[in-house]
């Protein structure tokens, strides 16, 4: 894996964002300079005015899947990449924006745009799996500026990376947290929410709001059998999964939203052509 001599060719690039995880990336400060003499940053908007359009050896992906130009942009970038990487909240989950799915976007494009043939997007908001393949995720609302660097010390290392598939509640219980869903009776996503910010919110007396997606094989069926429990109704409790990462099953499934069947269907326009 080489671009300019022997470093790797890395390529940042956005799709539809906040431009947060990039901003994540340049956080990453003391280590930008170290990072910049080991790896080739090839084509990142927000930290440089070169421009490239691949080979890559890295791609960064930030930002979900909304728009027909953004599909065949993807597919482009893919078969130019050695190694393609999403990170953050829209690019592993749907973001916020994916919330959009369970409504008809004629609808709300009529009530803003003149015309809503002037608004050129898919009919769904979707995570970037669902159209190529992708070689690693790195979660988070904004993305863990510890998983970035962990990504990039192992892929100079060429080792697997550590990102731990843990929950929240692990995170709390090393910090000493009291847990705010027993003791609090508060409304949190911990128990199903994949580790990495460092349980933040519980920190401050306040729920998961499950920033990093689904830990793996989460049980959450029986967390909104205990939001009910707490008083919360059925569909107060499946709401709470309406968040950053709603896109992302099984937290998709458990959201009563009328119309939820909608964003289960087969991806829209663009296909599911993972390659």
């Amino acid at each position: 894996m080489a671009g300019n001599g022997t470093r790797p060719r890395v390529g940042v690039v956005k799709l539809t964002s906040c431009d947060g995880c990039q901003l994540a990336i340049l956080d990453l400060e003391d280590e930008l300079l170290a990072i910049a003499e080991r790896f080739e940053l090839a084509d990142f908007p927000e930290a440089t005015s070169n421009r490239w359009s691949g080979p890559f050896d890295v791609l960064f992906v930030e930002g979900s899947v909304s728009a027909p130009e953004q599909v065949e942009r993807l597919h482009e970038l893919r078969a130019r990449t050695t190694t393609l990487v999403v990170i953050g909240a829209c690019a592993t989950a749907g973001g916020i924006q994916a919330l959009r799915n369970w409504g008809d976007v004629t609808d709300w494009g009529r009530s803003v745009y003149p015309d809503p043939s002037l608004l050129p997007v898919l009919d769904r908001v979707t995570p970037v799996s669902e159209h190529v393949k992708v070689d690693a995720e790195l979660r988070g609302c904004p993305v863990s500026t510890d998983q970035l660097r962990e990504f990039l010390g192992a892929l100079l290392a060429g080792r697997r990376p550590f990102l731990p598939d843990e929950a929240v509640c692990l995170e709390c219980k090393r910090r000493g947290f009291p847990c705010v869903l027993v003791s609090g009776a508060t409304t949190c996503l911990g128990p199903v929410t994949r580790a990495g910010c460092g349980a933040i919110c519980p920190a401050f007396g306040r729920g998961c709001y499950g920033c990093f997606g689904p830990r793996e094989q989460p049980n959450v069926s029986a967390l909104v059998a205990q939001f009910e429990r707490v008083g919360l109704s059925a569909d107060e409790a499946g709401r709470r999964f309406a968040g950053f990462t709603n896109g992302a099953e099984p937290f998709r499934a458990a959201i009563p939203i009328e119309g939820a069947a909608r964003p289960a269907a087969a991806a829209s326009e663009g296909g599911d052509a993972r390659n």
